[in-house]
């Protein structure tokens, strides 16, 4: 067993794990259940969590990999997510909301970066996220929406 400290959500967090215990694990035990385990194999992004502002896939990175370093979920995100994702449910994309934990993750990172992007890049951002129920369009649509509610715009484009 390892000591691992970390700061999860704004606040320290020190725990001893194994050598190959994962992020997920970690998060999850530490009262984080919007990170979910979906495929195991790091392909449907419902593990995304922010590592130092960056996503990363939870189920792929050792916790003691985290050590020292400052990780988000959505549970330390609310406020910021907030702001869009209601967006995202008035165009129908959050149908069983499992995966909606990964695309507001990503979708915080990508605005963090870039906060007027193209349709392109949006979809770049969220690629690596696998909804079953929607064709994508809906999170981006929601994403549009919101942007253009920034700037004064429309808010139901």
């Amino acid at each position: 067993m390892t000591e691992v400290t970390l700061t999860l959500n704004g606040r320290p967090v020190t725990d001893r794990v194994a050598p190959d215990s994962l992020l997920i694990d970690f998060v999850r035990a530490h009262g984080c259940a919007s990170v979910k385990r979906g495929c195991e194999t790091a392909n449907c992004g419902l593990c995304t969590v922010l590592l130092d502002g960056v996503p990363v896939l939870s189920c792929s990175l050792l916790t003691v990999r985290a050590a020292g370093r400052s990780v988000q979920t959505l549970e330390g995100l609310q406020q910021e997510a907030a702001d869009f994702v209601g967006f995202i449910a008035d165009q129908g994309a959050d149908q069983c909301g499992f995966c909606n934990p990964g695309f507001v993750m990503n979708t915080i990172a990508l605005l963090r970066e870039n906060p007027d992007p193209t349709d392109d890049e949006i979809r770049a951002f969220l690629a690596g996220n696998l909804c079953r129920c929607s064709g994508y369009e809906g999170q981006l649509r929601g994403i549009r929406a919101y942007l253009e509610s920034r700037k004064g715009g429309r808010a139901d484009a």
